[in-house]
């Protein structure tokens, strides 16, 4: 979709830190993570909430995101994750996109108060996405 900065993403046109791009969806940190190494997926097709996903691309794109979770824990050394979904209110870019966030004991994580970080540059941040991806099964 035109003027989608996931579309785009998904396209090659806007740049991303890429942890896989696969048939199902795209997996990617987000630019404003809550903790480092927090990875968006997004399936390839242009919806808006999880009631627009189609029921065949339910599996695929939920094993997608399973995936991701376990590679965000293996990858970074997480204690656990966080994954969420917005659909409609609160979602800045509106294309269904799930939140995989890694998590430590005590990283301050409280409710839906979302602290955000950022990278200390692009170096950073392909180091992460590049820890994820490899732990990818």
């Amino acid at each position: 979709m035109s003027g989608c900065v996931f579309c785009g993403i998904v396209a090659g046109e806007v740049p991303a830190f890429t942890v896989t791009d696969e048939p199902d969806g795209v997996a990617f940190l987000d630019t404003r993570p809550v903790f480092k190494g927090h990875v968006l997926v997004v399936p390839r097709t242009h919806l808006v909430a999880l009631t627009d996903l189609p029921a065949d691309a339910l599996p695929g794109y939920f094993r997608l995101v399973q995936r991701i979770t376990a590679a965000v824990e293996t990858g970074l050394g997480s204690g656990g994750t966080f994954v969420a979904m917005n659909n409609k209110v609160s979602q800045s870019v509106p294309h269904l996109h799930t939140h995989v966030v890694p998590r430590t004991k005590g990283d301050g994580l409280r409710g839906f108060f979302w602290p955000r970080t950022r990278y200390a540059d692009d170096a950073e941040a392909a180091g992460f996405a590049e820890r994820i991806s490899a732990a990818l099964a």
